[in-house]
Protein backbone atom coordinates (compact mmCIF):
# COMPACT_ATOMS: atom_id res chain seq x y z
CA UNK A 1 0.00 0.00 0.00
CA UNK A 2 3.15 2.12 1.13
CA UNK A 3 4.36 1.89 -2.81
CA UNK A 4 1.19 2.24 -4.52
CA UNK A 5 0.36 5.34 -2.24
CA UNK A 6 3.75 7.02 -3.26
CA UNK A 7 3.12 6.58 -6.84
CA UNK A 8 0.24 8.09 -6.97
CA UNK A 9 0.45 11.00 -4.95
CA UNK A 10 4.11 11.91 -5.31
CA UNK A 11 5.29 10.85 -8.86
CA UNK A 12 2.04 12.86 -10.55
CA UNK A 13 2.91 15.34 -8.29
CA UNK A 14 6.61 15.56 -10.03
CA UNK A 15 4.95 14.76 -13.39
CA UNK A 16 2.41 17.61 -13.73
CA UNK A 17 4.85 20.33 -12.04
CA UNK A 18 6.48 22.89 -14.95
CA UNK A 19 7.26 25.19 -12.95
CA UNK A 20 10.61 26.49 -14.56
CA UNK A 21 8.46 26.75 -18.27
CA UNK A 22 8.60 29.44 -20.64
CA UNK A 23 5.79 31.50 -18.64
CA UNK A 24 7.77 31.78 -15.53
CA UNK A 25 10.73 33.48 -17.29
CA UNK A 26 10.64 36.91 -16.70
CA UNK A 27 12.26 39.31 -18.87
CA UNK A 28 10.40 42.57 -17.14
CA UNK A 29 13.43 43.91 -16.16
CA UNK A 30 13.54 48.05 -17.13
CA UNK A 31 10.32 49.85 -18.68
CA UNK A 32 12.10 51.09 -21.73
CA UNK A 33 13.29 47.17 -22.71
CA UNK A 34 9.58 46.51 -22.00
CA UNK A 35 8.41 48.60 -23.95
CA UNK A 36 10.85 47.94 -26.93
CA UNK A 37 9.66 44.19 -26.72
CA UNK A 38 13.16 43.34 -25.11
CA UNK A 39 15.11 44.07 -28.24
CA UNK A 40 17.54 46.01 -26.49
CA UNK A 41 20.79 43.31 -25.78
CA UNK A 42 21.96 46.38 -28.47
CA UNK A 43 20.85 49.33 -27.48
CA UNK A 44 21.25 49.20 -23.41
CA UNK A 45 21.70 52.62 -22.70
CA UNK A 46 20.23 52.84 -19.37
CA UNK A 47 21.18 51.18 -16.05
CA UNK A 48 19.36 48.13 -16.72
CA UNK A 49 21.54 47.46 -19.35
CA UNK A 50 23.45 45.25 -15.77
CA UNK A 51 20.57 42.60 -16.62
CA UNK A 52 20.42 43.05 -20.67
CA UNK A 53 23.82 43.68 -21.62
CA UNK A 54 26.39 44.79 -18.87
CA UNK A 55 28.55 46.34 -22.05
CA UNK A 56 26.25 48.73 -22.17
CA UNK A 57 27.04 50.20 -19.00
CA UNK A 58 29.94 52.10 -21.48
CA UNK A 59 27.31 54.05 -22.61
CA UNK A 60 26.84 55.56 -19.41
CA UNK A 61 28.68 58.43 -17.30
CA UNK A 62 28.79 59.41 -13.59
CA UNK A 63 26.53 57.52 -10.79
CA UNK A 64 22.93 56.29 -11.92
CA UNK A 65 20.27 54.22 -10.28
CA UNK A 66 17.40 52.58 -11.39
CA UNK A 67 13.95 51.56 -9.30
CA UNK A 68 10.63 49.92 -11.18
CA UNK A 69 8.43 47.29 -10.45
CA UNK A 70 5.87 45.66 -12.84
CA UNK A 71 2.31 44.65 -12.43
CA UNK A 72 1.63 41.46 -14.12
CA UNK A 73 -1.61 39.76 -14.53
CA UNK A 74 -1.88 36.95 -16.24
CA UNK A 75 -5.11 34.87 -16.82
CA UNK A 76 -5.76 31.08 -18.09
CA UNK A 77 -8.55 28.78 -19.03
CA UNK A 78 -9.31 25.39 -19.59
CA UNK A 79 -11.75 23.32 -21.54
CA UNK A 80 -12.47 19.42 -21.22
CA UNK A 81 -11.84 16.95 -20.29
CA UNK A 82 -12.65 16.13 -24.11
CA UNK A 83 -15.02 15.19 -25.21
CA UNK A 84 -16.69 17.62 -22.77
CA UNK A 85 -16.27 21.50 -22.92
CA UNK A 86 -16.75 22.39 -19.70
CA UNK A 87 -15.17 25.82 -18.79
CA UNK A 88 -12.54 26.38 -15.82
CA UNK A 89 -10.91 29.80 -15.26
CA UNK A 90 -7.84 29.61 -13.34
CA UNK A 91 -8.14 32.55 -10.45
CA UNK A 92 -6.81 36.02 -11.24
CA UNK A 93 -3.51 36.69 -9.66
CA UNK A 94 -1.59 39.77 -9.52
CA UNK A 95 2.35 39.49 -9.49
CA UNK A 96 4.86 42.68 -8.96
CA UNK A 97 8.14 41.88 -9.28
CA UNK A 98 10.90 44.54 -8.65
CA UNK A 99 14.18 45.58 -9.99
CA UNK A 100 16.96 47.80 -9.00
CA UNK A 101 20.14 48.82 -10.63
CA UNK A 102 23.00 51.24 -9.84
CA UNK A 103 26.06 52.10 -12.02
CA UNK A 104 29.35 54.05 -11.92
CA UNK A 105 31.78 55.03 -14.31
CA UNK A 106 35.13 56.20 -13.23
CA UNK A 107 36.56 57.03 -16.32
CA UNK A 108 35.81 56.57 -20.19
CA UNK A 109 37.17 52.73 -19.94
CA UNK A 110 35.76 51.18 -16.26
CA UNK A 111 32.74 51.03 -14.99
CA UNK A 112 30.73 48.78 -12.58
CA UNK A 113 26.80 48.08 -11.57
CA UNK A 114 25.21 46.18 -9.42
CA UNK A 115 21.60 45.31 -10.21
CA UNK A 116 18.70 43.08 -8.21
CA UNK A 117 15.71 41.02 -10.28
CA UNK A 118 13.47 38.56 -10.36
CA UNK A 119 14.09 36.23 -13.37
CA UNK A 120 11.68 34.06 -12.60
CA UNK A 121 8.52 33.98 -10.92
CA UNK A 122 4.64 34.31 -11.03
CA UNK A 123 1.96 31.25 -10.70
CA UNK A 124 -1.41 29.83 -11.12
CA UNK A 125 -4.11 28.72 -9.21
CA UNK A 126 -7.38 26.64 -9.50
CA UNK A 127 -10.17 25.74 -7.36
CA UNK A 128 -9.32 22.45 -5.11
CA UNK A 129 -12.74 20.96 -6.38
CA UNK A 130 -12.03 21.88 -10.22
CA UNK A 131 -11.77 18.69 -12.77
CA UNK A 132 -7.66 19.29 -12.71
CA UNK A 133 -7.44 18.87 -9.25
CA UNK A 134 -5.17 15.89 -9.35
CA UNK A 135 -3.01 17.66 -11.61
CA UNK A 136 -2.80 21.25 -9.85
CA UNK A 137 -4.15 23.71 -7.60
CA UNK A 138 -1.92 26.05 -6.44
CA UNK A 139 2.13 26.17 -7.94
CA UNK A 140 4.04 29.69 -7.40
CA UNK A 141 7.61 30.04 -8.00
CA UNK A 142 9.46 33.20 -7.41
CA UNK A 143 13.84 33.46 -7.78
CA UNK A 144 15.88 36.71 -7.11
CA UNK A 145 18.87 37.62 -8.20
CA UNK A 146 21.95 39.72 -7.08
CA UNK A 147 24.31 40.97 -10.00
CA UNK A 148 27.38 42.39 -9.45
CA UNK A 149 29.01 43.92 -13.40
CA UNK A 150 32.10 44.92 -14.54
CA UNK A 151 32.65 46.47 -17.63
CA UNK A 152 35.82 47.75 -19.47
CA UNK A 153 36.01 49.03 -22.80
CA UNK A 154 39.85 48.77 -24.36
CA UNK A 155 38.20 51.35 -27.15
CA UNK A 156 35.88 53.49 -27.78
CA UNK A 157 33.60 51.34 -30.35
CA UNK A 158 34.44 47.91 -28.26
CA UNK A 159 32.80 47.20 -24.89
CA UNK A 160 33.21 44.00 -22.89
CA UNK A 161 31.50 42.77 -19.58
CA UNK A 162 31.57 40.32 -17.10
CA UNK A 163 29.34 39.94 -14.00
CA UNK A 164 28.71 37.41 -11.01
CA UNK A 165 25.24 35.97 -10.41
CA UNK A 166 23.86 34.78 -6.47
CA UNK A 167 20.33 34.01 -6.25
CA UNK A 168 17.76 32.40 -3.76
CA UNK A 169 14.62 31.14 -4.51
CA UNK A 170 11.68 29.49 -3.13
CA UNK A 171 8.66 27.23 -4.50
CA UNK A 172 5.51 25.91 -3.27
CA UNK A 173 2.70 23.15 -5.49
CA UNK A 174 0.01 22.35 -4.02
CA UNK A 175 -2.77 19.57 -5.56
CA UNK A 176 -4.80 16.62 -4.60
CA UNK A 177 -4.33 13.06 -4.98
CA UNK A 178 -6.81 9.71 -5.27
CA UNK A 179 -6.16 6.86 -2.51
CA UNK A 180 -7.96 3.66 -1.22
CA UNK A 181 -7.00 1.73 1.61
CA UNK A 182 -9.13 -0.64 3.90
CA UNK A 183 -8.56 1.11 6.74
CA UNK A 184 -11.00 3.85 5.50
CA UNK A 185 -14.35 3.55 6.00
CA UNK A 186 -15.28 3.09 2.51
CA UNK A 187 -12.22 0.89 1.48
CA UNK A 188 -13.75 0.43 -2.25
CA UNK A 189 -13.73 4.16 -2.53
CA UNK A 190 -11.27 6.59 -3.35
CA UNK A 191 -10.51 9.75 -1.44
CA UNK A 192 -8.89 12.93 -1.55
CA UNK A 193 -6.05 13.98 0.11
CA UNK A 194 -3.73 16.73 -0.10
CA UNK A 195 0.03 17.19 -1.06
CA UNK A 196 1.73 20.15 -0.50
CA UNK A 197 5.55 20.64 -1.00
CA UNK A 198 7.16 24.08 -0.49
CA UNK A 199 11.01 24.47 -0.46
CA UNK A 200 14.05 26.89 -0.67
CA UNK A 201 17.68 27.70 -1.71
CA UNK A 202 19.58 30.18 0.02
CA UNK A 203 22.45 30.08 -2.34
CA UNK A 204 22.72 29.30 -6.48
CA UNK A 205 24.97 31.17 -8.48
CA UNK A 206 26.11 31.70 -11.90
CA UNK A 207 27.65 34.11 -14.27
CA UNK A 208 26.91 36.47 -16.91
CA UNK A 209 28.72 38.19 -19.70
CA UNK A 210 28.36 40.81 -22.60
CA UNK A 211 29.86 42.70 -25.63
CA UNK A 212 28.83 45.71 -27.49
CA UNK A 213 30.36 46.70 -30.82
CA UNK A 214 29.93 49.98 -32.32
CA UNK A 215 31.68 50.29 -35.71
CA UNK A 216 30.01 53.49 -36.48
CA UNK A 217 28.24 56.43 -34.80
CA UNK A 218 24.70 55.05 -35.90
CA UNK A 219 25.12 50.80 -35.53
CA UNK A 220 25.86 49.09 -33.11
CA UNK A 221 25.71 45.38 -32.18
CA UNK A 222 26.04 43.35 -28.83
CA UNK A 223 25.56 40.09 -27.20
CA UNK A 224 24.93 38.66 -24.20
CA UNK A 225 25.12 35.43 -21.99
CA UNK A 226 23.22 34.04 -18.86
CA UNK A 227 24.41 30.83 -17.55
CA UNK A 228 22.66 28.27 -15.59
CA UNK A 229 21.94 28.63 -12.47
CA UNK A 230 21.37 25.42 -10.52
CA UNK A 231 19.18 25.35 -7.64
CA UNK A 232 19.39 22.60 -4.33
CA UNK A 233 16.37 23.00 -2.86
CA UNK A 234 15.67 21.86 0.85
CA UNK A 235 12.03 21.89 2.29
CA UNK A 236 9.21 19.20 3.30
CA UNK A 237 6.35 17.02 1.75
CA UNK A 238 3.10 17.38 3.54
CA UNK A 239 0.61 15.12 2.30
CA UNK A 240 -3.03 15.40 4.49
CA UNK A 241 -5.31 12.90 4.73
CA UNK A 242 -8.00 10.39 6.46
CA UNK A 243 -6.37 10.19 10.41
CA UNK A 244 -6.28 6.20 9.41
CA UNK A 245 -3.56 6.96 6.82
CA UNK A 246 -1.49 9.47 8.56
CA UNK A 247 1.45 7.24 9.50
CA UNK A 248 1.75 5.80 5.98
CA UNK A 249 1.35 9.37 4.15
CA UNK A 250 4.60 10.79 2.64
CA UNK A 251 5.59 13.40 5.05
CA UNK A 252 8.83 14.78 5.69
CA UNK A 253 12.45 16.88 4.95
CA UNK A 254 12.97 16.60 1.34
CA UNK A 255 15.92 17.48 -1.33
CA UNK A 256 15.52 18.73 -5.24
CA UNK A 257 17.98 19.89 -7.71
CA UNK A 258 16.57 22.19 -10.67
CA UNK A 259 18.69 24.07 -13.26
CA UNK A 260 17.38 27.26 -14.48
CA UNK A 261 18.29 27.38 -18.37
CA UNK A 262 21.29 29.46 -19.86
CA UNK A 263 20.34 32.61 -22.15
CA UNK A 264 22.42 33.64 -25.27
CA UNK A 265 20.78 36.89 -26.69
CA UNK A 266 22.55 39.09 -30.26
CA UNK A 267 21.07 41.69 -31.32
CA UNK A 268 21.34 45.04 -33.68
CA UNK A 269 20.60 48.63 -33.48
CA UNK A 270 20.65 50.86 -36.12
CA UNK A 271 19.51 54.71 -35.79
CA UNK A 272 18.05 55.59 -39.29
CA UNK A 273 17.42 59.32 -38.30
CA UNK A 274 18.94 60.96 -35.46
CA UNK A 275 15.26 60.58 -34.21
CA UNK A 276 14.02 57.05 -35.05
CA UNK A 277 15.86 54.21 -33.40
CA UNK A 278 14.86 50.25 -34.60
CA UNK A 279 16.59 47.43 -33.27
CA UNK A 280 16.17 43.49 -33.10
CA UNK A 281 17.07 40.24 -30.71
CA UNK A 282 17.53 36.49 -31.21
CA UNK A 283 17.31 35.38 -27.68
CA UNK A 284 18.00 31.17 -27.66
CA UNK A 285 16.83 29.62 -23.74
CA UNK A 286 18.43 26.43 -23.27
CA UNK A 287 15.37 24.28 -21.99
CA UNK A 288 16.76 21.40 -22.69
CA UNK A 289 18.57 21.37 -19.13
CA UNK A 290 15.32 20.95 -17.71
CA UNK A 291 15.60 17.10 -18.32
CA UNK A 292 14.41 15.55 -14.83
CA UNK A 293 12.85 16.85 -11.67
CA UNK A 294 13.92 14.15 -8.45
CA UNK A 295 12.99 14.65 -5.04
CA UNK A 296 14.63 12.66 -2.63
CA UNK A 297 13.57 11.85 0.81
CA UNK A 298 15.32 12.51 4.17
CA UNK A 299 13.27 9.31 5.59
CA UNK A 300 14.39 6.22 3.75
CA UNK A 301 11.22 4.79 4.48
CA UNK A 302 9.88 6.71 1.54
CA UNK A 303 11.29 5.80 -1.39
CA UNK A 304 12.71 8.82 -3.70
CA UNK A 305 11.49 9.40 -7.22
CA UNK A 306 12.73 10.87 -10.48
CA UNK A 307 10.70 12.53 -13.19
CA UNK A 308 11.71 12.91 -17.00
CA UNK A 309 10.49 16.23 -18.19
CA UNK A 310 11.97 16.32 -21.70
CA UNK A 311 12.30 20.19 -22.21
CA UNK A 312 13.54 20.94 -25.94
CA UNK A 313 16.03 24.32 -25.84
CA UNK A 314 13.55 27.62 -27.52
CA UNK A 315 13.98 30.68 -28.65
CA UNK A 316 12.53 34.39 -28.85
CA UNK A 317 12.74 36.87 -31.77
CA UNK A 318 12.45 40.26 -30.71
CA UNK A 319 12.30 43.43 -33.19
CA UNK A 320 11.61 46.92 -31.31
CA UNK A 321 11.18 50.73 -31.91
CA UNK A 322 11.96 54.51 -30.34
CA UNK A 323 11.50 57.69 -31.59
CA UNK A 324 12.75 60.57 -29.94
CA UNK A 325 9.61 63.15 -29.96
CA UNK A 326 11.61 66.21 -28.71
CA UNK A 327 14.50 66.64 -25.73
CA UNK A 328 12.10 65.66 -23.15
CA UNK A 329 10.05 62.69 -24.82
CA UNK A 330 10.86 59.63 -26.04
CA UNK A 331 8.35 57.40 -27.55
CA UNK A 332 8.65 53.09 -28.11
CA UNK A 333 6.87 50.05 -28.87
CA UNK A 334 7.90 46.25 -29.93
CA UNK A 335 6.93 43.21 -30.52
CA UNK A 336 8.32 39.38 -29.85
CA UNK A 337 7.47 35.64 -30.44
CA UNK A 338 8.09 33.16 -27.74
CA UNK A 339 8.49 29.08 -28.53
CA UNK A 340 6.82 27.02 -26.24
CA UNK A 341 9.53 24.44 -25.38
CA UNK A 342 6.92 22.04 -24.01
CA UNK A 343 5.17 19.37 -26.45
CA UNK A 344 1.12 18.91 -25.89
CA UNK A 345 2.05 15.34 -24.60
CA UNK A 346 3.75 17.10 -21.23
CA UNK A 347 1.32 20.01 -21.18
CA UNK A 348 -0.81 20.35 -17.87
CA UNK A 349 -2.38 23.70 -16.02
CA UNK A 350 0.24 24.30 -13.62
CA UNK A 351 1.58 26.40 -16.31
CA UNK A 352 -0.29 26.31 -19.50
CA UNK A 353 2.59 26.63 -21.54
CA UNK A 354 2.39 27.95 -25.41
CA UNK A 355 3.43 30.09 -28.77
CA UNK A 356 3.34 33.50 -27.45
CA UNK A 357 3.13 36.64 -29.13
CA UNK A 358 3.43 40.09 -27.24
CA UNK A 359 3.28 43.26 -28.19
CA UNK A 360 4.12 46.33 -26.10
CA UNK A 361 4.42 50.25 -26.18
CA UNK A 362 6.00 52.99 -23.84
CA UNK A 363 6.93 56.50 -23.04
CA UNK A 364 10.12 57.52 -21.06
CA UNK A 365 9.66 61.55 -20.11
CA UNK A 366 12.84 63.37 -18.89
CA UNK A 367 10.89 65.27 -15.54
CA UNK A 368 13.86 66.78 -14.14
CA UNK A 369 17.63 66.99 -15.44
CA UNK A 370 18.90 63.86 -13.34
CA UNK A 371 14.90 62.45 -13.34
CA UNK A 372 13.50 60.28 -15.69
CA UNK A 373 10.39 58.24 -15.78
CA UNK A 374 9.23 55.65 -18.51
CA UNK A 375 5.80 53.66 -18.81
CA UNK A 376 5.11 51.22 -20.70
CA UNK A 377 2.74 48.48 -21.16
CA UNK A 378 3.11 44.61 -22.72
CA UNK A 379 0.00 42.14 -24.16
CA UNK A 380 0.67 38.63 -24.05
CA UNK A 381 -1.28 36.26 -26.05
CA UNK A 382 -0.54 32.81 -26.03
CA UNK A 383 -1.30 30.18 -29.06
CA UNK A 384 -4.50 28.24 -28.25
CA UNK A 385 -3.53 24.67 -27.56
CA UNK A 386 -5.40 21.80 -27.90
CA UNK A 387 -4.03 18.42 -26.32
CA UNK A 388 -5.15 15.41 -27.85
CA UNK A 389 -2.04 13.42 -27.02
CA UNK A 390 -1.90 14.29 -23.46
CA UNK A 391 0.40 11.90 -21.16
CA UNK A 392 -0.95 13.55 -17.72
CA UNK A 393 -2.77 11.33 -15.84
CA UNK A 394 -5.73 13.24 -13.73
CA UNK A 395 -7.78 10.52 -12.06
CA UNK A 396 -7.29 6.84 -11.78
CA UNK A 397 -6.83 4.51 -13.73
CA UNK A 398 -4.88 6.41 -16.82
CA UNK A 399 -7.55 8.81 -17.90
CA UNK A 400 -5.70 11.59 -20.17
CA UNK A 401 -5.84 15.09 -19.59
CA UNK A 402 -7.04 16.71 -22.84
CA UNK A 403 -8.64 19.58 -23.22
CA UNK A 404 -8.01 23.05 -24.88
CA UNK A 405 -6.38 25.87 -22.95
CA UNK A 406 -6.07 29.61 -23.74
CA UNK A 407 -3.70 32.08 -21.56
CA UNK A 408 -3.03 35.76 -21.93
CA UNK A 409 -1.35 38.43 -19.44
CA UNK A 410 -1.23 42.04 -19.38
CA UNK A 411 1.96 43.99 -17.78
CA UNK A 412 2.37 47.25 -16.83
CA UNK A 413 6.13 48.62 -16.11
CA UNK A 414 6.82 51.73 -14.36
CA UNK A 415 10.46 52.60 -13.57
CA UNK A 416 12.75 56.33 -12.33
CA UNK A 417 16.29 56.75 -13.05
CA UNK A 418 18.14 59.61 -11.42
CA UNK A 419 21.37 60.08 -12.90
CA UNK A 420 24.08 61.98 -10.54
Amino acid sequence: MKSRLLIITLSTLLISTNIFAGGFQLNEHGAKALAMGGAFTAVANDPSAIYWNGAGLSQLTGTNIMIGTSLIAPQSTFRGVAPDITKYRAKNLIFFPTHFFGSHAFNDQWSVGLGFTVPFGLGTEWDENWVGKYLAIKTTLMTFTVSPVVTYSPFKSLSLSAGFIYSFANVEITRKSQITNEALPYPFLAQDVFVDLTGDDSFAYGFNAGIMFKPTHYLSIGASYHSEVKYDFKGTAETVGPDQLSASLPNGDITAELTTPQNIAVGIAVDITKRLKVSADYQFVGWSSYDVLAVDFANPEFEDISSPRNYKDAYIVRFGAGYQLNEQVNLMGGVYFDKNPVSTAYLNPSLPEADRLGLSFGIEGKLFEKLSITGSYLFIRAKQVTVTDSEEIYSEPSSKFNGTYNSNANIFSLGFVYSL
